[in-house]
């Protein structure tokens, strides 16, 4: 069957309406979509850039340019582009669960979202911390954040930390956690049967036999050793600094990163137009466009939807990989 993907747009005052509207410009044979957001949002945008939009709903059929189905979710106040507006927060934030309990139940086979504003939910009265933060509390699941495009996929151990923090965080608990999570995850939803993991050290030079920190030896050796024995292919741990050469990249489905700017920064300087972020451990497939609402840019018709087109076609792939090993 053709993958149900649910696509949220995220922030009304973003980028988000708009890059939904060029999605649509073209049919889809990859997947079929359900939109959920406000409407007047969205043909606001369409008006925008002077491209078509029909709001269909949900037992019509998208088969022509800008056609989309939705699942309506009004915002509390009419969208300004390019200004937040926190009384709207409520309805961003329903339409991302909503989305995510039609996967849940299995009404839909994938979530696609757009970029929302942090600072704005929290400026509603909404505890916030982020989107895969809020969809693994959603669904009661441990989740992994992995950044991918054409080269590379890095996954992360911990994400949105102050550096301080970081080494702490590093747990043999956390670790093997988000390994295993990684693991399962290019099973289920790439499709390898046996991945090879590249596996970052914390320290310059992966510590320098302890020399430059001692948390390879005490910490993440012992686990890619207990690892190794369940029968993961991991290489590790392995300095940050000579680990993303082409020569050595080459072979490997995943590298995992220890914290944030160890491994994303690399990831977006080789293709950060077409890079997309995926919550792995979910029990549907999630993935989200890896840029920022870009209030500046909002309702001008000069974002780049690059990153939305290739979440759309990389969760459709997930889904169908998920269909057919049955795995969840």
């Amino acid at each position: 069957m053709t993958p149900r993907l649910a696509l949220v747009p995220g922030e009304p005052a973003g980028i988000g309406p708009e890059l939904c509207v060029r999605l649509v410009q073209q049919p889809r044979q990859d997947c079929s979509l359900l939109a959920f957001g406000d409407a007047a949002t969205l043909s606001a945008a369409a008006q925008a850039l002077g491209l078509p939009l029909r709001l269909l709903e949900e037992h019509q059929v998208a088969a022509r340019p800008g056609d989309l189905r939705l699942r309506p979710i009004p915002n509390a106040v009419p969208t300004e582009f390019g200004r937040t507006d926190p009384r709207n927060s409520p309805a961003v934030v329903e339409a991302l669960t909503r989305a995510a309990d039609a996967c849940l139940t299995g009404e839909l086979d994938g979530l696609v979202t757009g970029p929302v504003h942090k600072a704005a939910i929290n400026a509603g009265g909404i505890a916030y911390t982020g989107t895969t933060e809020l969809l693994a509390e959603h669904a009661g699941r441990p989740v992994v954040m992995m950044l991918a495009n054409a080269i590379v996929r890095v996954a992360l151990v911990t994400t949105h930390l102050p550096l301080r923090e970081v080494p702490d965080a590093i747990t043999s608990t956390t670790l093997e956690e988000a390994l295993r999570i990684t693991h399962a995850a290019l099973r289920a939803d790439f499709g390898i049967p046996h991945p090879l993991i590249a596996v970052l050290g914390l320290n310059p030079h992966a510590g320098e036999a302890g020399h430059l920190g001692r948390e390879e030896i005490e910490v993440i050796e012992p686990v890619l050793h207990t690892l190794r024995a369940d029968g993961l292919d991991l290489v590790g741990p392995l300095p940050a600094d000579t680990a993303f050469l082409p020569q050595r990249l080459r072979g490997f489905d995943a590298v995992v990163a220890m914290y944030h700017d160890q491994g994303l920064p690399v990831l977006k300087y080789s293709g950060f137009e077409q890079a997309v972020n995926l919550t792995l451990g979910l029990p549907y497939p999630r993935v989200a466009v890896d840029h920022g609402t870009a209030l500046e840019l909002a309702g001008k018709g000069t974002a780049d939807p690059s990153s939305l087109f290739a979440a759309v076609a990389t969760c459709a792939r997930m889904a169908s990989t998920r269909g057919v090993s049955g795995e969840k």
